[in-house]
């Protein structure tokens, strides 16, 4: 039957040929070496198109090499009418192919790649064979493919983990997420966490401290539980799809609704029949306010959760190249659980320590609403135009700055705790003031608010890097073959601070823009998350931005040097060092 199906599609394409593309057009195949013993075989897939994953063939002229097993990435799951349940490729697929050589030094091949593909308009191709050809460099003056991405910190955490027993990856993952833990990506999670505490006011204890973070710490375990299961499962980043200006801004507008209720303008509960449903449910969490922080804890993972930059990036990467949902959903929880571990010595202490009545228990209330409004600052920063961050900034610290009575004088005796917190005042507002003054002067750094006063405002537009964007792997791909020198690809987001934070600190350093004179510039901007976004990440296992990829005059990955997460103009100029091509 399947025979007749098959034969029923090769005449349908006879009669509609002029409908369907060429099969050499529709599926263009490509070979580079990724060192001396591995072969990338790589298919450029037009749309509308797929090919069977069990389809391919590859084979060799000469007895100078053998193939080895090929290495397959993750295919879609289709019910084909010919060949029932398969797996296929969409778009592109790179696939890895061994190579057993008998013969030393470079070595030039001639490769025969057959594949099998259909249109999903309704036709079906024989299988085509198609030749290409590539040059096999000498193993010795190659690093090995197994090394690939091992030069940045995430390709060395995923190698690490590689030939790692179950146990000793869970072990990993908790002491990855105790690191995590004194990471700023966390911080904003102890106000949040600190302000339910100091919400509860006399209720406040040790049990309803420790109680209250870990139904916090367990709801962002949970997220980051689901995040490894998809990583599992697809090799890709969810939460990245969250990270856009209209989800960061909604997620703010949370914690300002939150700080207010914080300032006594409000205050949030349940209504009074859920509350009285819940607390059945919710014991000692009187009016269902567990689950409530449950919620809270899953919201601020997800908020978080991709600016956790190197060690989050291998974890995934490690469990992307498994393929294990199970094994990836309980890493991220013991993770989780890693980096919780101080929110709940915060929640116990907060319990304990923290005021049970009187007017500090107010003034302890107000500070945290500070500090969650801070955070909603923090979240928008990267999608909001520089001088409305800085603005928000100055306003942030003069206000508080002026109920800290920094403004009124201090009583003839005052004690010393007075005195302190007039100085912390006075700091805050001098600050506030600067920031204030710098951003009307048309400074856009908040680190240097003055610096436009005094004429050495940050780098203007013109000497910004000249980067060229590309959009797609075929682009890429086109023109780092063209560029005939080193090549330097920088993957960007809007809502990516620690790109931001590349952009200001180090590519507008004079002595990073000298070294990279001697480069192609290229710049693939994936705000959008968009199918080709996606692509051009995983063609080089990235999970996201950050992440910096270097290519020699020839077109080859430099694959002992990445860059993934933030590095200062120093260290830069360390990693260019180690590309060959810097001045």
């Amino acid at each position: 039957m399947r025979i007749l199906l098959f034969l029923f599609s090769l005449l349908v394409s006879l009669a509609h040929a002029d409908e369907f593309l060429d099969p050499a057009v529709a599926f263009k195949p490509s070979v580079r070496a990724l060192d001396g013993q591995t072969l990338e075989v790589s298919y450029e897939i037009a749309k509308g198109y797929y090919l069977y994953r069990d389809k391919f063939r590859f084979a060799v002229d000469g007895d100078a090499v053998a193939l080895g097993t090929a290495s397959y990435p993750k295919g879609k799951e289709k019910n084909d009418d010919n060949f029932g349940k398969v797996e296929v490729y969409y778009k592109s697929v790179a696939i890895r192919l061994p190579v057993e050589r008998n013969a030393s030094g470079p070595l030039a091949l001639n490769l025969k790649v057959t594949a099998q593909g259909c249109a999903d308009a309704g036709v079906c191709y024989p299988p085509q064979m198609q030749p290409v050809s590539v040059t096999l460099p000498d193993p010795a003056t190659t690093p090995s493919a197994s090394a690939a991405g091992e030069g940045d910190e995430s390709g060395m955490i995923a190698a690490t983990l590689k030939n790692a027993g179950f146990w000793a990856i869970l072990a990993f993952f908790f002491v990855a997420g105790l690191g995590l833990s004194l990471t700023p990506c966390v911080f904003p999670m102890i106000p949040i966490l600190s302000g339910i505490i100091a919400g509860q006011g006399h209720k406040a204890s040790h049990a309803r401290g420790f109680a209250l973070a870990l139904a916090y710490v367990l709801g962002m375990a949970v997220t980051y539980a689901a995040a490894g299961v998809a990583a599992g499962l697809t090799g890709t980043l969810v939460s990245s799809a969250l990270q856009n200006s209209w989800v960061l801004g909604s997620f703010a507008l949370v914690f300002v609704v939150l700080s207010f209720s914080m300032f006594g303008f409000y205050e949030l509960q349940l209504p009074i029949a859920l509350q009285s449903k819940l607390s059945e449910e919710s014991g000692h969490l009187q009016g269902g306010r567990g689950i409530g922080v449950f919620l809270m804890g899953a919201l601020s993972a997800l908020i978080v959760g991709p600016c956790v930059a190197a060690p989050l990036a291998g974890a995934l990467l490690y469990i992307g190249q498994t393929g294990d949902a199970v094994l990836g959903g309980t890493a991220l929880f013991v993770m989780a659980l890693g980096m919780g571990a101080p929110l709940i010595a915060v929640g116990v202490a907060g319990g304990s320590l923290l005021p049970k009545t009187g007017p500090w228990m107010e003034g302890v209330k107000k500070a945290f609403g500070v500090l969650l409004l801070a955070t909603a600052v923090w979240l928008v920063s990267p999608v909001v135009p520089p001088v409305a961050a800085m603005l928000a900034w100055a306003l942030l610290l003069i206000v508080p700055a002026i109920y800290l009575h920094a403004l009124d004088p201090l009583p003839p005796h005052a004690k010393g705790w007075q005195r302190f917190w007039k100085g912390i005042g006075i700091v805050m507002l001098l600050t506030g003031a600067a920031l204030l003054i710098g951003a009307l002067s048309g400074s856009r750094d908040p680190l240097q608010p003055l610096a436009g006063l005094r004429g050495t405002a940050a780098a203007p537009e013109a000497q910004r890097l000249p980067f060229e964007r590309v959009a797609s792997v075929a682009e890429l791909e086109a023109k780092v073959a063209a560029a005939g020198k080193p090549v330097m690809l920088d993957f960007y987001a809007d809502w990516c601070v620690s790109c931001k934070e590349m952009e200001k600190f180090t590519f507008a350093d004079r002595g990073i823009q000298a070294r990279l004179a001697a480069y192609t510039l290229l710049q693939a901007d994936v705000t959008a998350n968009s199918a080709d976004d996606k692509a051009l990440l995983a063609r080089f296992g990235l999970f996201g931005p950050p992440g910096i990829i270097f290519f020699d005059p020839k077109g080859q990955e430099i694959k002992s040097v990445r860059v993934v997460g933030f590095q200062d103009a120093a260290q830069f100029a360390k990693t260019l060092q180690k590309t060959g091509a810097a001045g």
